[in-house]
């Protein structure tokens, strides 16, 4: 792409930022340009988002009805899959999705409900209830 090329249209989902793309300049070498983006990538930014909250309202409605735990709600509702929480908490991933289920979430020791808590950046006590 070159400098001319380097979106400016502006996207909402920023909020005023800019973010960095790398163009072509006059002599052919690679630098950095500020962008403040374009409507196409509004577009995609805003679905994707609007996918994730539904899979959080649909965690949380099957916690409420105890068909899930409400570490499946907050993993989602803080944008989070098995693999990121696992990375972030240091549990293994089966174990993770095993904490899903609302039996084995119910008998968590404290110290790991600290763990996903801290992963998740909220309290421990609220990780134990829906909003």
């Amino acid at each position: 792409m070159d400098l001319e090329a380097v979106p400016q249209e502006g996207n909402a989902t920023l909020g005023g930022h800019r973010k960095l793309m790398y163009a072509r300049d006059a002599q052919g070498r690679m630098v950095g340009v500020p962008s403040r983006g374009w409507e196409a990538e509004e577009i995609v930014t805003r679905h994707a988002v609007e996918v994730l909250e539904g899979q959080a309202a649909q965690a949380r409605e099957q916690a409420s009805r105890g068909l899930a735990s409400p570490l499946a709600y907050w993993m989602l509702q803080r944008r989070m899959d098995v693999a990121l929480l696992s990375q972030t908490s240091g549990v293994w991933q089966w174990r993770v999705r095993r904490h899903l289920k609302p039996r084995h979430f119910a008998r968590l020791p404290p110290a790991l409900l600290q763990r996903y808590a801290q992963a998740l950046g909220m309290d421990a006590a609220r990780l134990k209830e829906l909003p």
